[in-house]
């Protein structure tokens, strides 16, 4: 797939604050640049953030372009370019998580520090009760619903092997209760050679439901 998207089918939405090296949060389906608020006033003081809403979220256009994580990963690249930013720390939430780990995949010369939280590489990768559900409604979705679902129960796919080539510094995070396995995430964070992981107590959303200790998980990784 190209990475070419063009500019008058993509202008996203987001937030930027604060000053210093760059720091994009990509937050997760269905979601938008606002679910990171506490990240965005947390990570100010060290980094330049720039909270997107992703294609078809928030207030970003849905566009023409395929509704894929690769898509999304594109689209990441074109607001990159335009930003003339030649490197960033990424920082991915859920599916926002899956769309950073398939750029850095594509792109890795432009990621400084790479961290994903509570994503998976495959839709088993969900405690199988999340997925069971996911996949009911998705057969009843119609529209914007089922491409939405469609993100959770038909992508990513992407091979364990393939996370050896990721030579960057990567934290693998997830919550004591999350509803990705604990398993798949230890299998993420044991397949990327420099990677560390960190199971936060809470649940898939304990970015959201203790930001002061996410906070400063991710700022112990960027400062390292």
């Amino acid at each position: 797939m190209s990475d070419r998207t063009p500019m008058e089918d993509y202008d996203p939405a987001f937030e930027e604050a604060g000053s210093g090296p760059a720091l994009i949060l990509l937050h997760g389906n269905g979601e938008d640049r606002t679910w990171f608020a506490h990240q965005i006033r947390g990570l100010c003081s060290i980094r330049h953030v720039y909270a997107l809403d992703t294609r078809g979220h928030g207030q970003s256009p849905r566009g023409q372009a395929p509704f894929t994580l690769e898509q999304f990963a594109a689209d990441l690249k074109a607001f990159m370019d335009r930003k003339q930013l030649e490197q960033a720390d990424i920082l991915g939430f859920s599916d926002g998580a899956n769309t950073a780990l398939l750029f850095a995949l594509r792109h890795p010369d432009r990621v400084r520090r790479l961290i994903l939280a509570g994503g998976n590489l495959y839709p088993e990768g969900m405690k199988p009760e999340e997925l069971a559900a996911l996949e009911g409604e998705y057969r009843c979705a119609q529209g914007r619903q089922k491409e939405l679902l469609s993100l959770m129960v038909n992508e990513p796919a992407v091979d364990p092997a393939r996370l050896a080539d990721l030579n960057l510094p990567v934290l693998v995070t997830a919550g004591s209760d999350d509803l990705i396995l604990e398993e798949h995430t230890r299998l993420m964070a044991q397949s990327i050679p420099q990677a560390r992981l960190v199971i936060l107590p809470g649940s898939h959303w304990n970015a959201a439901e203790h930001p002061d200790v996410f906070n400063q998980m991710v700022q112990n990784f960027l400062e390292e």
